[in-house]
């Protein structure tokens, strides 16, 4: 807009009406995306792309006679033979503008060029987006032999892409494929496949709107510390201007303008003393959250997983296994219960509200019970656990917080575990006073990189290896705390797709006589 406003060079003017069109049609602004691209001159270099785009946006506004006259004049141009990309949006443009005036013939002779182009390109989104038009041609002539086909070739090309979005389409549309077919099972298999895809999406939003959050607080400290210094800078100008003033001829008013000069600094000290205080609070609210959200999460998960078993269950009035279900989701809402009660102890914890009290525990009981608690998520995944432990340990430590050390790493183990895996809990007596709980997994483990991360002072992870598996490493950084605070050691030992092996040392409980 200021060059436009600025400028009458006619080439900077069109590049100018050009991106300003580009931006309206990305932010789907279609009739103000026409306007700025009608602008401009027909000398324009980038002539075809602005045409395709007018072409797409009629297409957008359901205007299919002028979408199909922008496309044919598009591909009428000299400059669109040589470019493979634009052949192939004309081809898809045209192909889905015939569609919508029911000429099914050209449409699938251009939808079918826009597929062989994009087959050489190998971009995987866009050649699914091919095949999906393809499909849904076909299937609206009732040419299933030829529709099921590409439907199935884009739902098995979804599955290598990071879209969610793609993979609940396609999820979705093989599951309308398969009722429509009649086979019911197969369809509601694709359905909770959607479904899930559906979730994760809905996840992924919430991380990008956090995310978001996080980047707007980043910049309001920011602008808080240039505040900050401003009013250093401020204090630095009035001292400098005092003592010019005072050495002239106001030497009298140089002990009182000192003293004043002191009780500003004071001031400032208090302010900035109370502003850190307050920053330390809010650190400690965020972190709070976070751990709320970390340590339910599973629970929450399982629970969801477990009422979609309880709906199926009831539709078939399998009451043996409705038993089953009703007894997990209880022993799934204690366990829900207990992390909340642990949590709340944690929480009183760090913000000084809680004694922190050692006493003595038998290692080989409390494990069984931390077992019992997330036994559901163990028969979720058919994982095997062993409690190897020696029954004759006793540890001086803090039991609540011993728990949520364990009660993390089982559930980061079993998060990380493949189907029919083994985790294991065994001991190793150093020496009279320390002894090393070992825990072993048979999960996809973690690089090198990765540990170097987890083991830094505060450290967090966006993401771990696993592409469908997302955390922030908040339940390993409340271990090391808590382990800290039992004067306890912490190492991980892992290799990608080898398991992970974490050793934790306590001090032991020493015997009388």
């Amino acid at each position: 807009m200021k060059q436009l406003s600025v400028s009458k060079n006619k080439e900077l003017n069109d590049y100018s009406h050009f991106f300003r069109g580009s931006s309206f049609q990305q932010k789907k602004l279609y009739k103000e995306a026409r306007k700025e691209l009608l602008q401009i001159s027909n000398k324009f270099a980038l002539n075809p792309q602005r045409t395709i785009r007018l072409a797409a946006i009629s297409l957008e506004l359901r205007e299919f006679e002028n979408a199909k006259n922008y496309y044919e004049s598009a591909i009428s141009m000299p400059e669109t033979s040589n470019e493979i990309h634009s052949l192939s949006l004309i081809y898809e443009g045209l192909g889905i503008t015939y569609f919508f005036l029911e000429k099914y013939e050209k449409a699938e002779d251009y939808l079918i060029k826009n597929e062989a182009i994009k087959e050489k390109e190998k971009n995987e989104k866009e050649l699914l987006d091919a095949y999906n038009a393809l499909a849904n041609l076909y299937y609206v002539q009732y040419k299933d032999q030829q529709a099921i086909p590409y439907f199935q070739k884009a739902y098995l090309l979804s599955k290598n892409l990071n879209d969610l979005g793609k993979k609940v389409l396609a999820a979705t549309n093989m599951s309308t494929v398969e009722e429509n077919a009649k086979n019911y099972k197969k369809a509601l298999e694709y359905r909770k496949e959607a479904n899930k895809w559906t979730d994760s999406l809905n996840n992924q939003n919430k991380i990008w709107a956090v995310a978001d959050y996080e980047k707007k607080f980043a910049i309001t400290q920011k602008q808080k510390e240039i505040k900050v210094l401003q009013v250093e800078n401020q204090l630095k100008n009035t001292q400098r201007n005092f003592l010019f003033f005072s050495a002239i001829g106001l030497l009298l008013l140089l002990t009182g303008g000192v003293y004043l000069y002191a009780q500003k600094v004071k001031n400032s000290k208090i302010i900035l003393h109370q502003k850190n205080k307050l920053d330390e609070l809010n650190a400690t609210k965020d972190q709070l959250f976070s751990i709320v959200s970390h340590d339910l999460r599973s629970s929450v998960n399982a629970l969801k997983t477990s009422n979609s078993k309880l709906s199926a269950t009831l539709e078939s009035k399998n009451y043996d296994q409705l038993n089953q279900l009703i007894a997990q989701n209880s022993i799934i809402a204690n366990g829900a219960y207990s992390l909340l009660d642990n949590l709340l102890h944690w929480a009183l914890l760090q913000t000084k509200q809680l004694y922190f009290h050692k006493e003595s525990i038998h290692l080989y009981s409390i494990i069984q019970q931390i077992e019992f608690n997330y036994k559901p998520f163990l028969l979720d995944k058919s994982i095997t656990f062993e409690n190897s432990v020696s029954k004759n340990i006793f540890l001086f430590v803090d039991l609540d917080s011993f728990k949520i050390v364990f009660r993390n790493l089982l559930d980061n183990a079993i998060k990380f575990s493949k189907q029919n895996g083994t985790i294991t809990f065994s001991t190793n007596e150093i020496d009279s006073d320390f002894c090393e709980i070992i825990m072993e997994d048979t999960g996809i483990g973690m690089s090198q990189n990765t540990i170097n991360e987890l083991l830094q002072e505060g450290g967090l992870l966006a993401k771990k290896s696993d592409s469908e598996i997302i955390g922030t490493g908040l339940g390993l950084q409340l271990c090391r705390q808590m382990i800290k605070k039992n004067n306890g050691t912490f190492k991980i030992e892992s290799e990608l797709n080898k398991g992970t092996k974490i050793i934790v040392t306590f001090p032991k409980m020493k015997q009388n006589g």
